[in-house]
Parts: structure tokens; C-alpha cells; sequence
């Protein structure tokens, strides 16, 4: 059916364009020719010669258009370079029929008649053609854009006054789709803002460019804007947040052009234009780290992720798969994670050998079967309690999945041979004031004490908050925001440091292929970001307004919380590496043996929970502030 439709659609082409051709050589001739008719009657051989050689050169033109592939234009989607194809095409089917037709002529009497018509008929004939074919494709488009419009209005997505940031190429594709689409049926494109100057008063596709970002509040509150979208694709991100943090405070919905990339590739963005998110208001450019040895290094290989499932391991194992290994080998306690990333693998990545098991890295005899069974080159530990309030109340846990689940799975991998282990690390392991975190400064004792003494290599990879991971603040944020508030936050004055879950697996896989053992791989992720900035821009991004529709409260540190953490501990230096977003802390020396020894020593005290092992922590992290009781 939708090769019959396609096929009528071309034949009801091809007859306008056959009317048309050959209206536009006889209108050509007309004005070439005063009084026709007459001349007509008076040369009737000429007359009969003309008619008999029309249907040759609509039949020259047709097969041109064919080979010039315009029948296969879209004209929904239709601009400049289909305009020229049209013209190109007609000068092109002119030029040849009039070397056909004179060389026929000359060939059949001699007579040295000249291609049958007139030499200005062939010169004006097809940019009569062009400009009535041309005429033609857009006037049907508008009919249909109309006709689609007023069908499909009631139906629309994106209803109101919509306020363009930008009067560049990202601005008319925008305004182009949104002319064409039934998606912003009911939207009206009211204004533009550029902060060229020399911009002001022109127009975009008909709309008006009205001002500057200085502009936009006030502009917004005239012109009843209800939606604001950013469309400036090459404006830097530090740039695009000052800007972004303006139209917040009209309380306008906030939308943003997909990456460039993204536009190239969608005839139709209309639903791929996204709503601003967090990460568009940290300021800094996203951090981008060169692959190419990531995947030399995981093709081919078998690949464990511990702790798979999580938001962690989850973007771990998709990123993985895009490089090609010889097998992935997904471990998670939670089947219900486990399940949702190898369904979404097995539709991304149908090609990819994979497995999936569940249990526990705490389960010893579980992990040397884990290990025995699919021998894995590669590990990524990502498997951890990391719930700071939860590990305060819950030591003992903390110290048994995080320190004995990597103990355990380090043992595993030296074991069977694994090439490379990189653990999961936070920048709570530094100076650390809660259990979670000296937990995490315990487990790259543990990586960097058999680095010593494995064939395997190990590493540990360390960086702040995660946006949008399991447990973060701002899942929570958004939850409160969704109850109606209020939002809580701990001190006014708290601070971290934040980088998106894909920027986080990149490190984790460049450590992993760079590694040489035995590093603590630290990323420059820029400056730290105030907890209540994110509270107030998430509120605002929702639509409301902080402090008045939706509240904001302080609830104070809770135990084992700082204001601020750090990436290195003092002792640690800090080399770069050749990556300038990537430094390596040295490793601070211990007695590897003596830890090993009373970590096995004091497991039975731990596992039975007979016994606050807080102080025994502290012991092998001599940095770590155990937190004063409160009753």
C-alpha cells in the first residue's frame, strides 16, 4: 500500500510536471512572438514542426528530472539546495533538448532550421518551467501544512508563546519545524534574542528579533511568553547557564536544542527539543575524554562488572558493549536492575555475548565461581554500600560489602588471572568523616596492597557526586519538588563537586586501559557546585518559584557529613597525565601485610556485629574524624 501511494504520488508529479513543460515553452513562444495565432496560420509547417517536437522535449526534460533525482525530494523538508536542484535541472533538459532538436533537424532536410524553436525560447522556456514547478511544490506544502495544522491542532504537545534564544541556524530550524509540525500545532513563535545588536528588528522565518538577554524578563512578562527555548548549539556551556539562569526567573517552561550531532541526523527534532536539566545549568563545558584506546583495550576482551545493575554499572555495561568485547559478564545483588539492563542490552546491543548472574561480591565460593566459569580479563568493581546516613547508623555493613566484597573479588581476579582491576572509588575516602567513606579509603588499600603482589593490575578511580545516580540529591530533589515540598538541605553552606553519569563511566574505562597499577586516578571536574544553587534551580526548572510555591529547608549536617570534600588527601602529589582532565595520586605507603592480616583477623567480630569497629577503622585511616555521638 505504501509502495502504491508513493507510485501515485510520483505519476501525479510527472502529469503536472508534462502540463507544465510544455505550457512553459508555448508561453516562452507566445512572448517571443507577437500575434501567434496568425503566425500560425501563416507558417503552418512551422506550427506542425513545433507541436510535433514538443512531446520530445517534455520527454527530455522528464527523463532529466529523473536523473536528477527529483522525485525523490521531500518537499515537506524542502529549501534552498532543492530550489537549485529544480532550476538546475530545467537549464540543464533546455540546453539538451536544443542540441538534440538541431542536430535532428539539421540531419533530416538540411535546411539549417534551428532546433525547431526560437534560441530565446530555450533561454526563458525553463526558468519559466522552474519558477511554475517551484510555485507549484510550495503552494501544495503550505495547503497540506495548513490543512495538517488545523487538523492536528487540537492534538498538539507544546501549546502557547513560545520565545526563541537565539537568531542563528538553530533558530530556523527550529521555527521551520515548529511551522510543520503537528507537534507545536498550538504554539506561536512571538519572539527572538541575540545579543548581536545588529540583529534587532530583522526577522527569522517572519519572526521578529526583539532584544538581548537583558531583555528577556522583561520581554517574557509583555509578550505572555509561556515557553522559552534555547537554540544556540555552539554557545559555550559557562554562557548558556548565565543565560538559562535569566529565563528561569521568568518562570516560563525552559527547552533546549539536542546536540548538534542530533540535528543532522533528524529531518523532524521537533520532539527531540529536551527540557533543560540540571547539567545544563552547572556551567562548565562536559568533559570528553578520547576512547579510541578504551576500545583497543575492552574488544575482544571478557568483561566483569560487579555491582552491574546499579546507575554506575549500568552506564559501565553500556558503554562496554558499544566497544566491542568478547563476552559481558553483568554481577548484581538486585535482580530487578540486574534485569532491566539486559533487557535494554539484549535490544541495543543484540550481537553482544552476554551473562548475567546473580549474588554477592561478600559471598566468597559465589565469586570464585563467578570467576572460575567465565574467567574475565577485565573488572570493574562497582559494587558498594554508599549511603552516607545509612552506613552511620549500619557500620558493620559498610565494612563487610564495601572492604570484604572488594577483598573478596580482588582475591578472585589474582586467582584466576585477571589482567585488570579497577575499583570504584568516591572523594568521600578522603579526610574521611563517615564510615562509607573510610570504607572506600580501606578498599583502595586493599587494590593498591595486591597491586604489589599480583600479576593482575590494579587501580582505583576516584570522583565526587553523581547526577542523577541511585540515591543523589537530585532524584530526591525532584521527588520533594513532585510532593509539593519542601526541598531539604543540610547547611546553606555545603558543597560538591558533580559530573554526570557518562562523564563518570569515561574515567572508569580510561583508567582502565591506561592503567599501568597501582594508581588512584583522580578527574578535574572544575568548581564545586553549592547544594542550595541546585536546590533553587531545580525548583525553578519544575516552574515554580523558590521560597514562594515550593520552600526550602535546613536541616542540618547529618553525622558523618562535611561541607565540602576533597579529591586528594594531603599527603597524596598529584601528577597529570597526558589527559589534562586526569591525574594519578601517588599511593600513600602502609603496611600491606599487617592490614591484609587484621582485616582476616577481625572478619569473624565484624560479620557477628559483636563490637563498634569504628576505632579499629581508624586505625588503618589515620585521616578518618569519627564523628562525635549525639543522643
Amino acid at each position: 500500500m505504501n509502495n502504491f501511494k508513493k507510485n501515485l504520488k510520483i505519476s501525479l508529479l510527472i502529469l503536472v510536471d508534462i502540463i507544465t513543460i510544455a505550457f512553459s515553452f508555448l508561453f516562452a513562444l507566445y512572448l517571443r512572438i507577437d500575434s501567434l495565432l496568425l503566425y500560425f496560420s501563416q507558417n503552418p509547417e512551422i506550427a506542425n514542426d513545433m507541436l510535433l517536437a514538443l512531446p520530445f522535449v517534455v520527454a527530455i526534460f522528464i527523463t532529466i528530472f529523473f536523473v536528477m533525482k527529483m522525485y525523490r525530494i521531500i518537499w515537506h523538508y524542502a529549501g534552498l539546495r532543492e530550489i537549485g536542484t529544480v532550476v538546475v535541472s530545467c537549464i540543464i533538459s533546455s540546453i539538451f533538448a536544443y542540441a538534440v532538436l538541431f542536430v535532428t533537424t539539421l540531419y533530416i532536410n538540411n535546411s539549417g532550421i534551428v532546433a525547431v524553436f526560437p534560441r530565446s525560447v530555450y533561454i526563458s522556456a525553463p526558468f519559466f518551467t522552474s519558477a511554475f514547478i517551484i510555485f507549484g511544490r510550495f503552494a501544495m506544502r503550505f495547503i497540506v501544512r495548513v490543512n495538517y495544522r488545523r487538523k492536528k491542532k487540537t492534538k498538539s504537545k507544546v501549546n502557547g508563546n513560545i520565545m526563541i534564544i537565539g537568531a542563528g541556524s538553530g533558530a530556523s530550524l527550529i521555527l521551520n519545524n515548529i511551522h510543520e509540525s503537528a507537534y507545536y500545532g498550538g504554539a506561536v513563535p512571538v519572539c527572538l534574542i541575540d545579543d548581536d545588536k545588529s540583529k534587532l528588528g530583522m526577522l527569522v522565518n517572519n519572526v521578529p528579533v526583539m532584544g538581548t538577554r537583558a531583555d528577556i524578563i522583561t520581554l517574557a512578562k509583555e509578550k505572555n511568553i509561556d515557553i522559552i527555548i534555547f537554540a544556540i548549539p555552539s554557545c559555550t556551556s559557562e554562557e548558556k547557564s548565565k543565560i538559562l539562569k535569566i529565563c528561569q526567573k521568568t518562570g516560563c517552561v525552559l527547552k533546549t536544542l539536542p546536540p548538534v550531532y542530533q540535528l543532522e541526523k533528524e529531518e523532524n527534532f521537533s520532539k527531540n527539543v529536551r527540557d533543560v536539566e540540571i547539567e545544563d545549568l552547572l556551567g562548565r563545558e562536559p568533559i570528553k575524554l578520547e576512547t579510541e584506546d578504551v576500545s583497543a583495550y575492552v574488544s575482544g576482551r571478557t568483561v566483569l562488572v560487579t555491582g552491574g545493575g546499579g546507575s554506575i554499572g549500568s552506564e559501565l555495561c553500556r558503554q562496554i558493549a558499544a566497544n566491542k568485547p568478547k563476552r559481558l559478564v553483568i554481577f548484581d545483588i538486585y535482580e530487578n536492575n540486574a534485569y532491566d539492563i539486559q533487557n535494554e542490552l539484549k535490544r541495543t546491543h543484540p550481537e553482544l555475548d552476554l551473562e548475567v548472574r546473580i549474588g554477592s561480591v561478600r559471598d566468597t565460593r559465589r565469586m570464585e565461581q563467578i570467576f572460575r566459569d567465565f574467567r574475565p580479563q577485565v573488572v570493574y568493581h562497582a559494587a558498594a554500600h554508599k549511603h552516607v546516613p545509612l552506613m552511620e547508623d549500619s557500620p558493620n555493613e559498610a565494612i563487610k560489602n564495601n572492604v570484604f566484597g572488594t577483598l573478596k573479588t580482588v582475591r578472585a581476579a589474582d586467582k584466576y588471572g585477571a589482567e585488570r582491576f579497577v575499583l570504584i572509588s568516591t572523594d568521600k575516602a578522603v579526610n574521611p568523616t563517615n564510615i562509607m567513606g573510610a570504607s572506600k579509603r580501606m578498599c583502595e588499600m586493599v587494590v593498591q596492597a595486591y597491586n604489589k603482589k599480583s600479576n593482575t593490575d590494579f587501580v582505583a578511580v576516584r570522583f565526587g557526586n553523581v547526577l542523577g545516580s541511585n540515591g543523589s540529591v537530585v532524584p530526591l530533589f525532584k521527588k520533594q519538588i513532585a510532593e509539593g515540598g519542601p526541598v531539604t538541605v543540610t547547611d546553606p553552606g555545603i558543597i560538591r563537586y558533580f559530573m554526570t553519569i557518562p562523564e563518570a563511566v569515561s574515567l572508569v574505562l580510561k583508567a582502565g586501559a591506561t592503567a599501568k597499577g597501582g594508581e588512584i586516578f583522580v578527574l578535574d571536574m572544575g568548581e564545586p557546585v553549592k547544594i542550595l544553587d541546585l536546590a533553587e534551580n531545580l525548583i525553578s526548572l519544575s516552574g515554580f518559584t523558590p521560597y514562594v510555591d515550593i520552600d526550602i529547608q535546613f536541616t542540618g549536617l547529618r553525622p558523618g557529613e562535611k561541607k565540602y570534600e576533597e579529591l586528594l588527601m594531603s599527603e597524596e602529589g598529584l601528577t597529570q597525565t597526558e589527559n589534562r582532565l586526569i591525574f594519578i595520586g601517588q599511593p600513600i605507603d602502609f603496611n600491606e601485610e599487617e592490614f591484609i592480616a587484621s582485616l582476616d583477623e577481625h572478619k569473624e567480630k565484624i560479620y557477628d556485629d559483636s563490637e563498634d569497629i569504628r576505632d579499629w577503622v581508624k586505625k588503618f585511616v589515620p585521616t578518618y574524624k569519627i564523628p562525635k555521638k549525639t543522643n
